[in-house]
């Protein structure tokens, strides 16, 4: 288990326009203020060879959805990293794997969190597969599972509040328009 932290309230993330233009660079904790300033940030999806997906539950300590349900692994890359190699670095930091992720799509969304603050993304997504295990760190994750599709499913629709607003965005897409790239995935 690697309890090493690897959030920073002062992380420079990379600012961005809807077309995903660099316009500059600002703190972590400043970004997610308010409404949110438009940023960069990344949602990785991975699955086993049972088509399975390794959900996480946030840590209770993160400022935006903590204790929520959510895909496997998501985050921001930093000033000077491409998403390639932010996508690699934070899923070793968080779940302990590595994984050759393939880009999907990206998105853009605003959703706040009360007081606390928003997030207000342009997100890429990325799948992967492997049937290795993870070691969290608990710094960023309280709990994981792997969940079966129906069963997620059933969860969401019973519990739709235990889960981040972006994950159910991105879980609806992955259904919809990519579930015949997921089961073909090869597991690593």
């Amino acid at each position: 288990m690697n309890n090493t932290i690897v959030s920073f309230d002062d992380e420079k993330l990379i600012l961005v326009d809807s077309d995903d233009n660099v316009l500059g660079y600002e703190d972590k904790n400043r970004c997610h203020d308010g409404g949110g300033i438009l940023h960069r940030a990344f949602s990785i999806f991975i699955f086993n060879s049972k088509n399975e997906l390794l959900l996480q539950k946030r840590s209770a300590s993160k400022r935006l959805w903590g204790n929520y349900w959510s895909n496997t692994c998501c985050s921001h890359p930093r000033k000077g990293e491409s998403y390639e190699t932010a996508t690699v670095r934070r899923l070793k930091e968080e779940i302990g794997l590595s994984a050759k992720m393939i880009y999907l799509y990206k998105f853009q969304y605003q959703a706040g969190f009360g007081a606390e603050g928003s997030e207000n993304e342009l997100c890429s997504v990325y799948i992967g597969k492997t049937d290795r295990s993870p070691q969290i760190n608990p710094t960023e994750i309280d709990d994981w599972k792997y969940i079966s599709r129906d069963n997620l499913n059933k969860a969401l629709e019973e519990n739709p509040g235990e889960f981040t607003p972006w994950f159910k965005m991105e879980w609806k897409r992955l259904q919809e328009e990519h579930w015949d790239q997921i089961v073909n995935l090869k597991s690593d």
